[in-house]
C-alpha cells in the first residue's frame, strides 16, 4: 500500500472515530441546555458528574491493571524472540527479533491496554443509579428471615457489590487470556519451541494472576449465598429448604475452596511445584460440580420432594409475608359483604350517588364519537379519554375528557412545510369533556365541554389557557416567539393566531445556539431561517413521558397520563414507580420486579411543559434515597395545590399488579398456599369477540358499603380459579385521607354470587335481546358492547352493560340501550331510568334518561300521580315513535325505520303494563 493511500485509510479512521465523539458531546451539550432551560441542572451535574467519574474509575482501574501485567512480559517476550530467531539463524526472524524490543513493545500494550480500558469501563454506563443509591441508602427496617440482612443491603447495597464482583471477574479474565496469548506467541514466533519449563517468569505471572481470579471467585460464592433469597427452586419464591441446607453450605465450602486455591497457586510459584496448582484446581472444579450441584439436586429429589410440604412450610410462610409487604399488600382490609340481592327502589334513591354516576360510556366507542364530534379539523387528534371527576353545579359528577392535540402529519401534503410544521402549527387547544352517564335522544354524549374555543357548562371546567404545547402526541420540536405567528385556532372561515407568551424553551436566537441545534437535529434550515429572532425559543421532549423520563429515568411512569383542568390550566398528571427486583423472597412480576411503590406524582403544565414531583410515599425508603440524592427534585404532597389534589387517583397499572398477586396472596395459610385451595382470578370476558379478555379495573364514583360519602374509587370483581362465580371485589380509594387505602369484600363461599362471565352467559341467552341484537348486527350496522360493570349497592350487586350501535358507512357509535342484571332479573331498555323502572317498578331511579317524578305509593283505591304522569309521557313518546317511522320510511330509511318499529314496540308494551 502506498503513502497516498495509507493517508486517505488513516483520514477515514480517524473521521470514523471523531464522529461518535462529536455526536455525544453534542447530545451531552444539548441535553445539559434542555435541563438548564427546565431549572434542573443541578440533576443534569449529579447525573453526569457521577457518570464521568464511574467510567474514569472503571477505566483507570482496568488499564492500570492490563497494561501493568502486559508490561511484566516485555523481558519475557524478547528473551523468547531472541532464543527462537537465533536458534534457526533465519535473517527476517533476528531483524524481527532486534526490532521488537521493550520500546517497541510497550507502545503495542499501551494501545491494548487504553482499548480493553475503554470497552471495560462502558460496563458503568446508566449504572450512577446503584451507586448513588448504595451512598445514600436508607434503612427498610425490615430483616430477612434467612441471614438477618435489612432489607437495604439486598436494595441498594447488592446490586453494587456484583457489578464489582462482574467488573473485577471481566478485568482479570481478558488479561489472562492476553497474557497467555503473549507468552504462547513468543514462544512458537519464529519456529522455535521453547517448553514453558524453561520459561518460569511466565509461569509465575500466570499463576499469580490465577490466585487473584480465584480470591475473586470466593468473593462471588459469598455473593451467592445472598442471592440465594430470590432462588425459584422450591414451591415459593425465595430460599428453599434445599437452598438453606445443602446449597448454602456448598458455597460456604466452595468459598473456602476457592481462597485455598489462590494460596496453593501461590506457593506453587515459591516452589515450583506446578502440579500443586493443577490439583487444587482440578479439587475446585470436582467440589463445584459435586458440592454445588449434584448434592443439592439430590437433596430436593430424594429428601424434599417425598415430604415437600412439612419440609417447605416455613419458607413459604416467608415468601407469602415479604411478597405481601413487597406489594403493599399487608394493609389490606378485608370486609364481608353478604350480597343478599335485597334492593327497593328506595335503597336505589337512597344511593342515588352511585346510580347518577354509573359509566355508561365506554372508552373506545367514546374515542370515535369524540373523533368525529370534537376533533373540529383534520389536524387536530383526541388520542385519549381520560376518566375523572368534577364539581359541576354544586355536584360531584364522573366524567370523561380528552385533549385536543395537533397533530401535523395530518396537514395537506401541500402543508407539509417546514416553516407549517415547526413555526405555525405548535399547539394543540382546548378539551372535550362529557359526563359518563348522559346521552342525547340521537344516543350521543352530551357535553360539559366542547368546541373551540372552549365552551364550558360550568365555573368549574372553564378553561383560561387552553393551549396544549405538551402533551401524549406531541412529539416534533417548535420554535415559538419567531416572526412567523403560531396558528392558534380556527374561527370559521378564517384562523386566530398568536405568540408564546411563557420563557419556557431554550433561547435559539444566538448563531452558534442555531448552528448547534441545526447540527443535532440536521436541519439546515434551523441556521438559515431569516424566521428566528433572538427571542426566540425552542420547546423539545415535548411528549408527557420524554419529558419525566428524561428528568427521572430512574422511576417508572404509569402508562396513562391524564389530564387536569387546574383553576383554568391544563395540567397532565402522571403516577411514578419506584420498583425493584431486588426485594428477598417477595415473587416477581414479569416486567415489574418484586417490589413496587407509587412514590411519586409528576405533574406537566401543558402550556409551559414545568415539570414538578411530588412524593406520594414518603414512608419508601427508594425514594427517600432519591430524595437525599437530589434534593432540589422532589417535593412534599402537601406543596400539591390542593385544587390539584383533588384529582389525583389511584394508579391503574399499579391496581392491575397488586389484584393479581393478591389473588393468590390473600392466602396466608402456608397450607391452603401449598395446595391452592382458594386462589382466585381476575374475570375474562367475552365482550367485543374477545373470547381471552381480563377484565380491565374500572374507575366509578360511587358510596361504598357502610360509607357516607361518594368516593372516587377503581374496583375489579375476583372470582375462584377455574370457576365463573364471584368470589370477592376490591377497590382502591382516591379522595383525601383514605387515598391508597385497598379493601377487599368478600362473598359468603357457600353461596352462589354470579360473575362477569356468567352474567354475560345471562344476557346472551335472553331471547329479546339475542333476538334484537341480531337483528341490529343484520342492518347494516354493528353492536358494540360496552364494560360489563359490577355495582355494589348497599349489600347487594347490579350489573350494568351499555350497547352502542355503529352504522357501516360511519363510526359515530350511538349509545341505544342499556342491559341491567339484577338477581335473576335481566332487562334491556332505551335509558338506565328505564332499566331500573322496569326492575323496581318505579320510575326518576337515575339522572340518565328523561327525568321522571316519583312519589310514594298511592293509598288503595287512589290513582298514583306517578303512573298518570308516567303513562301520558309512554303515550306522548309511542306517538313520536309513529310519526318518525312514518317519516323514516317515506325516505327510504328502513333501518331508522326498523328501529322506530321497535322502539314504538317496547313503549306499546310499557303503556300495556301500565294499564294492568
Amino acid at each position: 500500500m502506498n503513502r497516498r493511500n495509507l493517508l486517505i485509510l488513516g483520514v477515514v479512521i480517524a473521521v470514523a472515530l471523531a464522529l461518535p465523539f462529536f455526536r455525544s458531546m453534542l447530545d451531552l451539550y444539548v441535553n445539559y441546555q434542555w435541563f438548564l432551560s427546565e431549572g434542573l441542572s443541578d440533576v443534569w451535574t449529579t447525573r453526569w458528574a457521577t457518570s464521568l467519574i464511574l467510567h474514569l474509575v472503571t477505566g483507570l482501574f482496568a488499564f492500570v491493571f492490563i497494561f501493568a501485567n502486559l508490561y511484566l512480559t516485555s523481558n519475557v517476550v524478547k528473551k523468547a524472540l531472541n532464543y527462537n530467531a537465533y536458534a534457526v539463524n533465519e535473517p527476517r526472524l533476528v531483524a524481527l527479533a532486534e526490532y521488537i524490543d521493550p520500546k517497541h513493545l510497550n507502545k503495542i500494550f499501551l494501545a491494548i491496554s487504553l482499548f480493553l480500558a475503554f470497552i471495560v469501563s462502558q460496563v458503568m454506563s446508566n449504572q450512577w443509579p446503584k451507586f448513588l443509591l448504595a451512598f445514600n441508602q436508607q434503612e427498610f427496617a425490615i430483616a430477612d428471615p434467612l441471614l438477618q440482612k435489612d432489607v437495604s443491603f439486598y436494595i441498594f447495597q447488592l446490586p453494587v457489590l456484583e457489578l464489582v464482583y462482574f467488573v473485577l471477574s471481566t478485568i482479570v479474565v481478558l488479561t489472562a487470556v492476553l497474557l497467555f496469548i503473549v507468552y504462547q506467541a513468543a514462544n512458537t514466533l519464529g519456529f522455535g519451541k521453547l517448553s514453558w519449563g524453561e520459561l518460569p517468569r511466565a509461569r509465575y505471572h500466570l499463576a499469580a494472576i490465577g490466585a487473584f481470579f480465584f480470591l475473586i471467585k470466593a468473593f462471588g460464592y459469598q455473593l451467592d449465598i445472598y442471592n440465594l433469597v430470590y432462588s425459584p427452586r422450591g414451591v415459593a419464591f425465595g430460599a428453599s429448604y434445599t437452598d438453606v441446607h445443602a446449597q448454602l453450605p456448598a458455597f460456604q465450602i466452595l468459598t473456602v475452596l476457592a481462597i485455598l486455591t489462590a494460596i496453593v497457586l501461590v506457593f506453587s510459584l515459591v516452589l515450583k511445584r506446578i502440579r500443586w496448582a493443577l490439583y487444587s484446581v482440578g479439587v475446585l472444579v470436582l467440589a463445584s460440580l459435586l458440592v454445588g450441584q449434584i448434592y443439592p439436586n439430590m437433596v430436593q429429589r430424594f429428601r424434599v420432594e417425598p415430604n415437600e410440604f412439612v419440609m417447605e412450610r416455613p419458607y413459604i410462610d416467608m415468601n407469602i409475608q415479604f411478597t405481601r409487604l413487597a406489594y403493599g399488600l399487608d394493609g389490606i382490609e378485608q370486609v364481608p359483604f353478604s350480597a343478599t340481592n335485597n334492593l327497593t327502589a328506595n335503597d336505589i334513591l337512597d344511593n342515588k350517588d352511585t346510580i347518577n354516576n354509573i359509566r355508561l360510556w365506554d372508552w373506545r366507542p367514546l374515542q370515535q364519537t369524540y373523533s368525529q364530534m370534537q376533533e373540529i379539523r383534520l389536524y387536530y387528534k383526541l388520542r385519549e379519554i381520560d376518566i375523572d371527576r368534577y364539581m359541576i353545579n354544586g355536584e360531584m359528577r364522573q366524567v370523561m375528557l380528552a385533549a385536543r392535540e395537533l397533530d401535523t402529519s395530518a396537514l395537506p401534503t401541500t402543508a407539509q412545510t417546514w416553516i407549517n410544521r415547526h413555526l405555525i402549527y405548535t399547539h394543540g387547544y382546548g378539551v372535550s369533556m362529557s359526563p359518563v352517564n348522559e346521552v342525547t335522544s340521537e344516543g350521543l354524549p352530551t357535553f360539559f365541554l366542547k368546541d373551540i374555543p372552549p365552551k364550558a357548562e360550568a365555573d368549574s371546567v372553564e378553561i383560561e389557557r387552553p393551549e396544549i404545547y405538551f402533551g401524549e402526541a406531541t412529539d416534533n420540536y417548535v420554535i415559538v416567539k419567531s416572526a412567523t405567528k403560531e396558528f392558534d385556532y380556527p374561527s370559521g372561515n378564517d384562523n386566530v393566531f398568536t405568540t408564546y407568551q411563557a420563557d419556557a424553551g431554550i433561547p435559539i436566537g444566538s448563531l452558534w445556539q442555531r448552528l448547534v441545534f441545526a447540527a443535532y437535529f440536521g436541519d439546515v434550515r434551523i441556521l438559515l431561517s431569516k424566521e428566528i429572532l433572538p427571542e426566540s425559543q425552542l420547546l423539545m421532549n415535548r411528549t408527557i413521558m420524554d419529558r419525566l423520563t428524561n428528568v427521572a429515568p430512574f422511576l417508572r411512569f404509569d402508562s396513562d397520563p391524564y389530564l387536569v383542568i387546574n383553576e383554568g390550566r391544563l395540567v397532565w398528571i402522571a403516577d411514578a414507580y419506584t420498583a425493584s427486583s431486588q426485594y428477598p423472597f417477595s415473587q416477581p412480576t414479569r416486567g415489574t420486579g418484586n417490589y413496587i411503590r407509587n412514590s411519586v406524582k409528576a405533574t406537566v403544565d401543558a402550556y409551559t411543559g414545568e415539570m414538578k414531583f411530588f412524593i406520594s410515599d414518603p414512608n419508601d425508603p427508594i425514594i427517600q434515597s432519591y430524595q437525599a440524592i437530589f434534593p432540589n427534585l422532589f417535593n412534599s404532597m402537601d406543596e400539591m395545590p390542593e385544587s390539584l389534589r383533588k384529582h389525583i387517583r389511584y394508579p391503574e397499572d399499579l391496581f392491575k399488579i397488586q389484584s393479581r398477586i393478591y389473588a393468590t396472596y390473600h392466602m396466608q395459610d402456608a397450607g391452603i398456599f401449598y395446595n391452592r385451595e382458594d386462589e382466585w382470578n381476575i374475570p375474562r370476558l367475552v365482550s367485543g369477540g374477545d373470547n381471552n379478555q381480563l377484565m380491565e379495573p374500572y374507575y366509578t364514583l360511587m358510596t361504598l358499603p357502610g360509607e357516607e360519602d361518594p368516593e372516587f374509587i377503581l374496583m375489579t370483581p375476583f372470582t375462584p380459579a377455574k370457576r365463573d362465580n364471584m368470589i370477592s371485589w376490591m377497590a382502591a380509594r382516591s379522595d383525601g385521607d383514605n387515598y391508597g387505602k385497598l379493601l377487599v369484600y368478600t362473598f359468603p363461599k357457600q353461596e352462589l354470587i354470579y360473575g362477569p362471565a356468567q352474567i354475560e352467559a345471562r344476557i346472551n341467552q335472553d331471547s329479546y335481546i339475542a333476538q334484537n341484537m341480531a337483528l341490529w348486527n343484520q342492518r347494516s350496522s354493528s353492536v358494540i358492547r360496552g364494560n360489563l360493570l359490577v355495582l355494589p349497592i348497599n349489600e347487594s350487586l347490579l350489573y350494568v352493560q351499555p350497547l352502542f350501535l355503529q352504522a357501516e358507512q360511519g363510526r359515530l357509535p350511538a349509545l341505544r340501550r342499556v342491559i341491567v342484571v339484577y338477581g335473576e332479573r335481566v332487562v334491556m331498555e332505551e335509558t338506565l331510568d328505564l332499566a331500573l323502572q322496569k326492575i323496581f317498578g318505579q320510575s326518576g331511579l337515575s339522572g340518565t334518561g328523561t327525568p321522571t317524578r316519583t312519589t310514594s305509593p298511592a293509598p288503595e283505591g287512589e290513582e298514583s300521580a306517578v303512573v298518570e304522569v308516567t303513562v301520558s309521557q309512554l303515550a306522548t313518546q309511542a306517538r313520536q315513535a309513529y310519526e318518525e317511522a312514518n317519516e323514516r320510511l317515506k325516505a327510504g330509511d328502513w333501518n331508522g325505520y326498523g328501529e322506530k318499529l321497535q322502539e314504538l314496540e317496547r313503549l306499546l308494551q310499557d303503556l300495556e303494563r301500565r294499564g294492568r
